[in-house]
């Protein structure tokens, strides 16, 4: 059995439970997602 699990729709539902609860972390989840994408896209796989 192999399970296979992206992690985008993952962080995603995480992300959307934590605005729902403390809408102030917005712009926290927000940046953060950003900088990481940034840093999957200079440095690749």
């Amino acid at each position: 059995m192999q399970l296979n699990l992206a992690i985008a729709p993952l962080v995603s539902l995480i992300a959307g439970i934590l605005i729902l609860a403390m809408p102030r972390l917005l712009n926290y989840i927000i940046a953060l997602y950003l900088i990481i994408i940034g840093l999957v896209g200079l440095f690749g796989h």
